[in-house]
């Protein structure tokens, strides 16, 4: 387990500016752009278009994107060096220690964000909300329309927005950009307009203009969505969130008109169980559960302690001595995610696990899709591409223990029935 976890520093991207011009940290860093192929373009050097096929329905256009090399102004670069300068030090991956389980799971949805997301319960300061946003570090660059609140992907018209949609269709140039995935915290007061966004129905009345303001949704769009303590947030919010992280659309309704959205992102709720369980119908939405222990051995205990004392004395120089372990996690968080596609798993395998699952007396087939996909997963990130017996091993017990509940008063399992099941089917 140690050895998948060795980890990787978050190699800082360009930094990239939504505004026109479009602009990049280094001269030889490269921008996209998308526009009808000219031959021309606006930067200092051309390297040439690459055309590439856009499906919308039935029909079919073409999009050019040609890199610019472009330099920002001493300015632009003391600015954004100073806003580095005062983001909030996050602790490294790496020097949690203990907690493998939940570790894990977190990186199998980010190299495979179709897991569904992960429920993370324990006992209070065990440093669930520590470990999930260390994963700032480790999260992997895409490729975004620059300036679009919903971070549309350029090469796939699901996960784009209708505005970038029609520009698109009508020949104009959109710019495109690397940044990081992003991780939008969801706080337990926000409101449903907070989350979902709003329209300002005088607008539309007054000009006829579907004036939308994006919500927390529309920015964890293709990203990370936390929602720490879940279990304590409004049940209609919970019930939001789920609907839109499994149809990856998030749609607005006031006063007859409609809006949607793209709204594909991982939802990671972490909670306390002393403080509420979350409904058996929420629980099983959610793609892998994750127990949180209190750490026992004194001798663990004293590290945590020690390496968290490091930290708050000087973050910097703690961060930088995991900055090893870091770039090599994200490395083979990189490598596992461009992998991922070749992954097989036999056929014989599959039907030993809708066998488990429908021996557990499992509801759906979530079980199923989500086992089969962690097993995927974990292969790839152990660098291979063909699953085992023992990456379902792995992961079955996450997938399925939070689905075997029927009553609400019931506590989830520990994961034993499950493992049992697995050895009974896989001998």
């Amino acid at each position: 387990m140690a050895s998948l976890l060795g980890t990787s520093s978050s190699s800082s991207a360009a930094a990239i500016l939504a505004s026109t011009p479009f602009t990049s940290r280094s001269s030889k860093s490269a921008a996209l752009s998308l526009f009808p192929s000219s031959g021309h373009s606006q930067g200092r050097k051309f390297y040439g278009g690459i055309r590439l096929p856009v499906k919308k329905g039935r029909s079919q256009f073409h999009v050019a994107i040609s890199n610019v090399a472009t330099e920002i102004s001493p300015a632009q670069e003391q600015a954004q060096k100073l806003a580095e300068d005062s983001q909030r030090p996050v602790y490294p991956f790496p020097a949690i220690v203990g907690q493998d389980e939940m570790k894990l799971c977190l990186l199998l949805n980010v190299i495979d964000p179709k897991i569904g997301g992960v429920m993370i319960m324990g006992d209070r300061g065990t440093g669930k909300s520590t470990t999930v946003r260390s994963l700032v570090d480790l999260l992997p660059e895409i490729k975004v329309i620059s300036g679009d609140p919903f971070n549309s992907d350029p090469d796939d018209q699901e996960v784009m927005s209708a505005e970038v949609r029609d520009k698109l269709r009508k020949g104009e140039q959109l710019p495109v950009s690397l940044t990081k995935i992003n991780m939008v915290d969801l706080p337990l007061g926000a409101t449903e307009d907070r989350v979902c966004g709003t329209i300002d129905i005088e607008k539309a009345l007054t000009e006829g203009v579907k004036a939308f303001e994006p919500g927390l949704l529309a920015k964890a769009n293709r990203g990370i969505l936390y929602v720490d303590e879940v279990n304590l947030l409004d049940d209609h919010l919970v019930d939001v969130l789920l609907d839109s992280a499994a149809s990856g659309w998030n749609t607005v309704e006031r006063e007859g008109i409609s809006i949607s959205h793209p709204a594909r992102f991982i939802l990671i709720g972490s909670g306390n169980p002393e403080e509420g369980e979350l409904r058996p119908q929420l629980l099983d939405r959610f793609g892998m559960h994750a127990q949180v222990g209190t750490v026992r051995d004194a001798e663990l205990r004293v590290k945590i302690v020690e390496e968290r004392g490091r930290f708050d004395k000087n973050p910097k120089e703690f961060r930088e001595s995991y900055k090893g372990e870091q770039e090599k996690l994200q490395s083979q968080i990189t490598s596992a995610r461009s992998g991922l596609s070749s992954v097989t798993i036999d056929h014989d395998l599959r039907v030993k696990i809708s066998k488990v699952c429908a021996e557990l007396n499992v509801d759906g087939l979530r079980g199923d899709i989500v086992t089969n996909r962690a097993a995927r997963a974990l292969a790839a990130l152990k660098g291979r591409d063909k699953v085992t017996p023992e990456d379902i091993a792995t992961v079955i017990p996450n997938c399925l223990r939070h689905r075997l509940r029927k009553d609400p008063l019931e506590s989830i399992d520990s994961g034993l029935l499950v493992v049992e099941k697995f050895y009974e089917v896989f001998g």
